[in-house]
């Protein structure tokens, strides 16, 4: 763990709430994060006000002039072209030059997303970002990844993403061998398209990165069989709206059931405490703080709709990944998986080691 000093710059108008979410997201990471520091860019005129009316706040943050903002209906090329002057731009380029350890934003994804590879670039071993998030499981939390970043993934890609996510689970969640599993249509070895028994093969053989448990089916995802879960953009960013879609339901099926009479409404009384538990356990904010892995930086995009905790939560994240030195142990993981994925063995051969060939 690093015990420097940790610098990280806030896109103070990047969300739906902005700037206010941010500036209390800041003040309350500042005192669950001693020793961390803030670069706020934004509107000096709108920030100022909200920093001074939280005490001990300004000793630990600066305010950067930014003229503009990024909204929530830019293109990414657009934000790239067009928004130069904008917080979030700022703020990724301090993270960029070194002048910040990190960026966190509740801007627009894809804009966040475009502008971090374009002042970034990748990390030495990848080709692509993922993102990666939490997920509340039956044993603890799982990390998952792609959430949306790429739609379509080669054998490659997904084998780099199960490095980067073994590595964000390592950090974030203080495993020493996270176990990981690729996510399929079947957990047998001949399920599957190419692309995902291809990355599997690799992720198979002696000298691997990762410590791989196999192939996993959805309903595995909220079980805590594996504490990483890998798949493509497409696939992950419809399995997470479909888990969060689902908890949704049933948290209102539960709360209208304790509204159908008297007698519930007095059980909802006696059950109120465990229902705070199950409330805590569940609460999104926690899970707040989406990352782009395979930067050659650390990029941390919180939910645009959280509130100050969830932006908090998104801080720390990125305090985390600094502190424990992230993208040191992603590139000896890559380099490790490069030594893999390039011997003389081709595809086809690969596909016969895992069981795939025909």
């Amino acid at each position: 763990m690093s015990a420097a000093k940790v610098v990280l710059a806030l896109d103070g108008m990047g969300g739906d709430r902005a700037p206010d979410v941010v500036v209390e997201g800041a003040d309350i990471a500042r005192e669950r994060h001693p020793g961390t520091t803030f670069l706020l860019f934004g509107d000096p005129a709108r920030l100022k006000p909200l920093v001074d009316r939280r005490k001990g706040l300004a000793k630990v943050l600066e305010i950067v002039p930014a003229e503009d903002a990024v909204s929530a209906d830019d293109k990414p090329s657009f934000a790239l072209r067009r928004r130069r002057k904008s917080s979030m731009w700022l703020a990724v380029q301090a993270a960029a030059e070194g002048r910040a350890d990190s960026v966190v934003s509740a801007g627009n994804t894809g804009a966040l997303l475009a502008i971090s590879m374009f002042a970034m670039r990748m990390v030495e071993g990848a080709h692509r970002p993922a993102l990666a998030s939490f997920l509340p499981t039956s044993r603890g939390e799982v990390v998952m990844l792609d959430l949306g970043a790429n739609v379509e993934c080669d054998a490659e890609n997904l084998a780099e993403f199960s490095v980067m996510g073994s590595v964000f689970a390592q950090v974030l969640l203080g495993l020493d061998t996270p176990k990981l599993g690729l996510l399929n249509v079947g957990s047998e070895e001949l399920k599957g398209h190419d692309e995902v028994r291809q990355a599997a093969s690799w992720l198979r053989r002696d000298g691997s990165p990762v410590h791989f448990h196999g192939f996993v089916e959805g309903n595995d995802i909220g079980t805590g069989v594996v504490d990483v879960v890998v798949t493509d953009g497409f696939t992950g960013n419809v399995a997470l709206k479909a888990i969060e879609g689902t908890a949704k339901l049933y948290t209102g099926f539960v709360r209208d059931a304790f509204r159908t009479s008297t007698f519930a409404r007095l059980g909802y009384l006696f059950a109120s405490g465990a229902w705070m538990k199950l409330r805590k356990r569940v609460d999104p904010r926690r899970y707040n703080g989406g990352v782009f892995l395979g930067l050659d930086g650390v990029c941390v995009k919180s939910h645009g709709g959280t509130d100050g905790l969830g932006f908090a939560y998104a801080i720390g994240v990125a305090n985390d990944l600094v502190r424990y030195e992230y993208k040191t142990k992603l590139i000896e993981g890559l380099a490790k998986l490069r030594q893999i994925t390039s011997a003389t063995e081709s595809p086809t051969e690969a596909l016969q080691a895992s069981g795939g060939a025909e």
